[in-house]
């Protein structure tokens, strides 16, 4: 490893430092160490490629004048155009979302897909905002961040406090400007306006099947294993619909406004018909309530953290009693919480893994409406598994072979499939 990673803190490129990306990079330094990585490559791999700063000034309904920041970066695009959601939050920022589009470049590459990762976001409140001030963010983000996506350039897809009608206003947006109609520049569309089956469900319903291949591999053979899951929004809800339907015992789950436990189990179908009237699990009927901080401590056989990142760190970690982590959210545990549970002997099932059903059916999306021709939910389904499961065993024979976490196993697998790539293309000029 080269000095500017050993005298202190590196000062280069600083804009993007905060919590979320020096984690990030902890953990490609940490594997590209390992791997003997070309110091020119490392280098490379360390900051995205490409970064947008926009203002984003929309009109209130009350007529008032607000100016939002937005972001859009490109982390690599060696083995194909960018691919990454747009969330709308109140905590977003450069460095988060730099963080999360260098995930989407592992993610991508250890699923064998031609893209690398991008990541964009505008902070704001969407949750007070009416859909008439929605809409006038989608489309004025977009309009400032125009001239670097496209379908072969840089594709969105939904992503936290966004949703189909968030990515079809961006489409429609972008096909204005260009003068026709253009579906693939975002993925995670309505299905009457070129979106696949199957991608709503995606995310949750690859953190299930891959706990199921866990489960499968470490031997757990109880019949209804239980499970935790903290966030409950489109990720973790359907993650617990589909591992109830694997024959778990879901015992507890929280959301923004509180959670809910019960030891014997929670009925999941009428829990996910109570949030979609109340929109909270707080007050569901025969639970008690419960905190993050207590559910993260439960005895389970499975725990799913499917909120924001840094949720588990080495303050709590070790609180922590679970066989099974499934990332269901991006970067939930630090690297110094991984460490921690490594050493407890628990399987984490990394978020480059474990959540990356969301953009395998992004992929498929985007592959459909090129070709005009588009799939049942059967086909797509059976080509999610086909392609998790392999991603799954890949990750599961490096774990094996080398005795490393299954995180460091997956980082081995994408960072290395870039890094050829990038070697055997050279640097240009």
């Amino acid at each position: 490893m080269t000095a500017i990673y050993t005298k202190g803190v590196d000062r280069t490129m600083h804009e993007f430092h905060n919590e979320t990306f020096l984690n990030a990079q902890r953990q490609l330094d940490y594997v590209a160490e390992l791997m003997n990585l070309d110091a020119g490559i490392h280098e490379r791999l360390r900051y995205p490629r490409k970064a947008l700063i926009v203002s984003v000034p929309i009109k209130l309904d009350n007529g008032h004048t607000k100016v939002l920041a937005g972001y859009r970066v490109q982390h690599d695009q060696t083995l194909g155009p960018t691919k990454g959601g747009i969330r709308f939050h109140h905590e977003v920022n450069l460095g988060e979302v730099a963080a999360l589009a260098m995930w989407m470049t592992w993610k991508c590459s250890l699923l064998n897909l031609p893209y690398g990762g991008a990541k964009g976001g505008v902070c704001c409140f969407p949750e007070e905002m009416s859909l008439n001030e929605l809409e006038r963010v989608a489309r004025r983000y977009t309009t400032e961040i125009l001239s670097i996506i496209g379908p072969e350039k840089d594709i969105p897809a939904p992503d936290m406090y966004t949703n189909e009608q968030i990515m079809a206003w961006i489409m429609d947006t972008y096909s204005n400007f260009v003068g026709y109609a253009v579906p693939g520049v975002v993925t995670g569309k309505p299905i009457s306006v070129g979106g696949s089956m199957g991608r709503h469900e995606a995310t949750g319903r690859g953190v299930a099947y891959t706990v199921k291949k866990a489960l499968e591999k470490l031997k757990i053979t109880t019949d209804t294993p239980t499970a935790a899951v903290q966030g409950f929004g489109n990720v973790g809800s359907i993650s617990a619909k589909y591992l109830h339907q694997l024959g778990c015992k879901i015992i507890a789950v929280t959301d923004v406004q509180g959670g809910v436990y019960n030891p014997e189990g929670i009925d999941i179908p009428n829990l996910l018909a109570y949030v979609k009237e109340r929109g909270t699990v707080v007050g569901f009927a025969n639970c008690d309530k419960i905190e993050n901080s207590e559910l993260i401590a439960l005895p389970v056989d499975i725990l799913v953290p499917a909120a924001l990142a840094n949720v588990i760190t080495k303050e709590n970690a070790d609180k922590v009693q679970c066989k099974i982590l499934a990332e269901g959210a991006n970067g939930p545990v630090t690297p110094e919480a991984d460490e921690i549970l490594n050493q407890k002997g628990i399987f984490v099932i990394p978020g480059i893994l474990a959540n990356s059903g969301g953009v395998v059916v992004s992929y498929f999306e985007w592959v459909q409406g090129l070709q005009h021709l588009f799939w049942s939910e059967e086909e797509v389904v059976q080509k999610l598994h086909f392609l998790l499961g392999k991603a799954f065993e890949e990750v599961y024979d490096v774990h094996t072979e080398k005795s490393v976490s299954p995180r460091t196993a997956a980082m081995i697998i994408g960072v290395g499939r870039v890094a050829n790539a990038k070697m055997l293309r050279g640097l240009y000029p």
